[in-house]
């Protein structure tokens, strides 16, 4: 796999975490691990970095 196929492919994979955080904030879904109920401002975190990574990966050249 050369560099351009695995930006391309981390970068479908970042985008669809962001578009997972992004459901979870609109639908109001609760996220439990452990025990500890995640806070929402932590999916909107998730949707800035993973969508920044995503679109960085599948534009690259």
């Amino acid at each position: 796999m050369n560099q351009k196929t695995f930006s391309l492919v981390a970068g479908i994979i970042f985008l669809a975490i962001a578009v997972l955080h992004l459901t979870r904030i609109l639908m109001g879904w609760e996220a439990i691990i452990a025990g500890w109920q995640v806070p929402v401002w932590v999916s909107w975190v998730g949707v800035v970095v993973a969508g920044y990574l995503g679109y960085k990966g599948v534009r690259r050249k």
